[in-house]
């Protein structure tokens, strides 16, 4: 559950909306009637609150007029006028495909939290937001607008010009709703991937790992994607826990030569177990582990005339297994036992293949699973590409970009889908060829485009990666020095980096960068080197982009070194992976961050998918060109749920638009409008490192939380108004208890500041919470409100509160400010009038100090006392509660008190040294203090209009009992100040009547 929609529940909406009451009810007086229905004479002579700050936010429209002050205007100030050092937040830049849901928001309005809060402490925050525009999503979604248009037929160009427009129009289109959002940036300068100058950048940062060894092109197995026809990185696969494929038991036989080695009978087969059938065409070679031992079965089909049988080869381990898929009347027998070393280099025929292959030796191979033999081939798999490597096997893959099989596998396959009609044409010749033992449906975790939300293949074509098998060790190092948050993505972050080998860059798209290499026309091999790169990056700087590639003649990006060597070359077809454009991104703040020692950004925040994402491709880039991470901090969020806790998704119907939240529906009352900083707030409020939940519960307890704010500002506000600064008093003329709220404002700020440094923002608002609802509204507001109103201008105690309302006004908006700086910036606006004559005179609240409080004010021992005075508030609280309840007052002010307790001790030294307090302390007419000894005894009064309550109550480790009395007073209410403090009817206090007289 959301934090502090769990505290306001705690607290309970009628306690809520009776704290929210409580700060304004003495309001009531300024319309008193007297008996005869008269108004009041002394209405007029209360200093009643006074502010136009309004209690409803109406914040969809109110926002707006503080949202150019609060964004563009102070992002360009604070650059300019901050003295602090420079921090840099990097943006991890979203993809430019769609319009915007929560996540974004979620998201954004972190970074604008963080950002906020720096500019606060002095800093000078460099954020250029950033966005995503290659790839193949953007280059499906353009390609859906050509209906009926084949896309084989279109130039790359005509392709390349539609995914430009559309993510330059979905660019355009989230830009407008971040800043909406109040997300404070550099938009004008915004950096887009597919800027010129960026993808120039990037081919810099390609060069550079090439030049260090760390990029190569090899044929060998890759996620490849028919339905998207191209190669995939492992951060674009996801896993279909219910994919169902079928397995199936195949008998290749051995040859004459093996089996006379085997001592088996003519008809002797290698029993292999594999669950992509559609690879049989491309079988190699069978792999055992040489320490497993196996068995040569014979296999006869009960008591037949023929006496016929056959042999198999199988793992011991597996024979019970192999066994029960026979029929019930078949008999086994072993023949003998070997060791896997003992089968190597024997022979069997590959009968798809139509090749004779070898058995190898593998340690890759299990004995509790499959046959113990294993169908090996290396055009599709990682293990068998490094076996057949080790051996001199090719690397063999009848299967085109379509995943269709080519006529490399036989006239009877040519042109059949691999993973449906493919696979049924395979097992169809098997079980004619006889060779066909067994086959299963089973489901499992299988590998699927995490785009089209199809099926994947592993397929061998020639591909450009990137070593990171080199990189990873120093990858991980350099993260051991960042600061990430929550710790547990460290662990997930290095076991993503440590758990691959290689990382595949190339693509087989035209809408991305391409890969700046040529191809000799004839052989085919790769020109690559520092001179014929920098060359093509050369001609794509100068000609405004990489279109060029496709646009210009090919021989404009031969070196003019190479042109006249008889050769004649051909440009790639192949992009770069779209996670080398953002991992790349550093390299876009080379020249604007001030220390380009280390690592470029001070953070970096984004989903915990980016682990194996954007987080990833960074460090493994940055490392590889600068031998450091890119940042120095790193802090990831959940995702957004509805409600229920599920995923929003399109197809269950619980998306959540933000706009919709912030604008409202059709009809205001079910949908109503709740602005921009209720959903920040929602955002700012909840630990952000799990998962959180978004619906209209948790909305309409935020606005209660909002109202709850509203309420506390105009409070201060209010009782602000007309207080100069030479009303201010000085902290040593104030009031204990004054001192007291200084004491906890202090502490709630150094407290808030350790949440905000964390990024704990959610911990920062409980502490926002808590102060509102349990110091300010339920103690000093209540304590304070008769002084205020009722005291006159000049009184000192009232300039001592007013003084501490100023210290905390300030303070409390810099706390919420960069949560909700729109409520923030509207509080500052009603403030002017009497910040303008402290020099408070700058046009954002966020020109202003973070932490405004003084060392002097944390007072730990008159924090204790005062602790222990609230205590026996609390306990005069019962008796007051039991009075009311027992019809004896109507309201506190009805009351006066007796307290007992012996003065001897550090309680009773306490109470008699505030005695001239305590009646403010309990809001009741009067209270009076009587000597007890310990041991008297305290009985029920026999007074039935006397209402009792006891407790133990501590200070300075000293244990009290304390007593308290509650009564009716005696005495008459005051007709202006309403204290039952007059000697007669209709007659003024002598406070009362000093104020007006004076």
């Amino acid at each position: 559950m959301n934090q502090s929609l769990a505290s306001l529940r705690q607290t309970g909406a009628k306690q809520a909306a009776r704290q929210l009451h409580s700060t304004v009810s003495l309001a009531s007086a300024s319309s008193a009637q007297t008996p005869k229905g008269q108004p009041s004479p002394y209405s007029h002579t209360l200093k009643l609150p006074k502010t136009e700050f309004p209690l409803r936010a109406n914040a969809a429209l109110r926002e707006k007029q503080f949202r150019a002050r609060c964004t563009d205007s102070l992002y360009e100030w604070q650059l300019k006028n901050n003295k602090g050092v420079q921090f840099v937040f990097h943006d991890g830049p979203p993809y430019a495909n769609g319009d915007l849901h929560i996540g974004h928001f979620m998201n954004k309005v972190l970074k604008d939290i963080i950002n906020r809060y720096q500019v606060l402490l002095g800093k000078r925050v460099l954020y250029i937001p950033g966005f995503d525009g290659h790839g193949l999503p953007i280059e499906q979604k353009a390609l859906e607008r050509l209906k009926g248009r084949d896309r084989d037929s279109l130039h790359p160009m005509e392709i390349r010009k539609l995914a430009r427009d559309f993510a330059l129009a979905a660019v355009e289109n989230q830009t407008k709703g971040f800043r909406e959002y109040a997300v404070m940036g550099d938009w004008t300068n915004k950096y887009l991937t597919l800027d010129p100058a960026y993808e120039a950048n990037q081919l810099e940062v390609f060069r550079e790992m090439f030049l260090r060894g760390y990029i190569y092109r090899q044929n060998k197995p890759v996620y490849w994607s028919p339905s998207s026809r191209t190669a995939l990185a492992e951060a674009e696969v996801e896993h279909n826990e219910k994919h169902v494929s079928t397995s199936v038991y195949v008998k290749f036989p051995m040859t004459r030569e093996s089996v006379e080695t085997l001592g088996g009978s003519e008809n002797t087969y290698a029993l292999i177990w594999t669950t992509t059938p559609w690879t049989l065409p491309a079988n190699s070679a069978i792999a055992v582990h040489p320490d497993i031992a196996y068995a040569l079965l014979r296999v006869s089909q009960g008591e037949t005339a023929d006496n016929s049988f056959y042999d198999m080869l199988v793992a011991k381990s597996q024979i019970d297994k192999v066994r029960g898929m026979l029929d019930s009347d078949a008999k086994v027998d072993i023949i003998r036992y070997f060791l896997g070393k003992d089968l190597m280099g024997l022979t069997y025929s590959s009968i798809l293949r139509g090749q004779t292959c070898k058995i190898l030796a593998a340690d890759h191979v299990a004995e509790d699973s499959g046959t113990g033999l294993v169908h090996t081939a290396p055009g599709h798999g990682k293990e068998d590409y490094e076996l057949g490597l080790a051996n001199g096997l090719s690397v063999y893959s009848p299967v085109d970009d379509y995943g269709r099989f080519t006529s490399a596998a036989g006239q009877e396959l040519v042109g059949k889908d691999v993973l449906s009609d493919g696979t049924d044409k395979v097992l169809s010749i098997l079980l004619d060829r006889g060779i066909l033992f067994h086959q299963e449906k089973f489901v499992h975790s299988y590998p699927y485009d995490w785009r089209t939300k199809k099926p994947i293949i592993q397929r061998a074509t020639p591909q450009w990666f990137a070593n990171v098998r080199e990189l990873k060790h120093s990858a991980c190092d350099s993260v051991k020095d960042v600061n990430i948050i929550p710790e547990s993505g460290r662990r997930r972050l290095e076991s993503f980096v440590t758990g691959r080998s290689e990382w595949c860059i190339s693509r087989q798209r035209v809408w991305g960068v391409p890969i700046p290499v040529l191809y000799e026309a004839e052989s085919g091999e790769p020109l690559i080197n520092k001179e014929s790169i920098d060359h093509i990056i050369e001609v794509i700087r100068k000609n405004g982009g990489s279109d060029v590639w496709w646009t210009l003649p090919e021989e404009s990006f031969v070196h003019p070194k190479y042109r006249d060597n008889g050769k004649k070359y051909v440009r790639g077809s192949d992009t770069m992976d779209v996670w080398f454009d953002s991992g790349s991104s550093w390299k876009h703040l080379e020249d604007k961050v001030e220390n380009r020692a280390g690592a470029y950004a001070d953070v970096c925040l984004e989903g915990s998918d980016q682990h194996r994402g954007w987080f990833q491709s960074s460090l493994l880039t940055s490392n590889a060109v600068r031998g450091v991470a890119p940042y120095k901090a790193l802090v990831t969020h959940g995702f957004a749920l509805d409600e229920q806790g599920r995923k929003m998704s399109k197809s269950i119907g619980n998306t959540l638009a933000p706009n919709a939240i912030i604008n409202g529906g059709k009809d205001k009352k079910k949908e109503p409008a709740y602005g921009v900083d209720l959903l920040r707030l929602v955002v700012g409020s909840t630990d952000y490192t799990q998962d959180v939940s978004f619906g209209p519960t948790v909305f309409a307890g935020f606005a209660e939380t909002i109202r709850k704010i509203r309420g506390t500002v105009r409070f201060m506000l209010g009782n602000l108004d007309g207080f100069t600064q030479n009303m201010a008093v000085k902290y040593d003329d104030m009031r204990s208890v004054d001192q007291y709220m200084l004491h906890e404002l202090y502490h709630f700020k150094k407290k808030a500041t350790v949440a905000f440094d964390r990024y704990e923002f959610f911990r920062a608002m409980q502490l926002v919470n808590q102060f509102t609802n349990v110091s300010l509204s339920a103690f000093y507001f209540d304590i304070s409100k008769d002084c205020l109103y009722a005291n006159g201008t000049s009184d000192p105690s009232r300039r001592s509160i007013q003084t501490v309302l100023f210290h905390i006004l300030v303070n409390y908006l810099t706390t919420l400010a960069p949560v909700t700086p729109h409520l923030a910036e509207e509080v500052w606006e009603f403030f002017k009038q009497v910040r303008f004559g402290f020099g408070r005179d700058g046009f954002s609240l966020f020109q202003e100090a973070w932490d405004q409080t003084s060392k002097e004010w944390d007072n730990q021992e008159l924090a204790s006392e005062w602790e222990t005075l609230r205590a026996i508030r609390s306990l005069a609280n019962k008796a007051i509660e039991a009075a009311r309840q027992g019809k004896a007052i109507g309201s506190p002010l009805d009351a006066e008190l007796d307290v007992y307790l012996p003065f001897e001790t550090p309680v009773g030294r306490l109470l008699v040294d505030h005695k001239d307090d305590l009646s403010q302390l309990c809001v009741t007419s009067s209270v009076r203090v009587h000597d007890a000894s310990e041991n008297d005894s305290i009985g029920t009064s026999g007074n039935a209009e006397v209402f009792d309550s006891q407790e133990a109550i501590s200070l300075r480790g000293s244990e009290t009992t304390v007593r308290v009395k509650c009564m009716r007073s005696s005495l008459h209410k005051c007709p202006r100040c309403w204290n039952l403090h007059s000697s007669s009817a209709d007659s003024l206090c002598t406070r009362c009547d000093k104020v007006i007289h004076q």
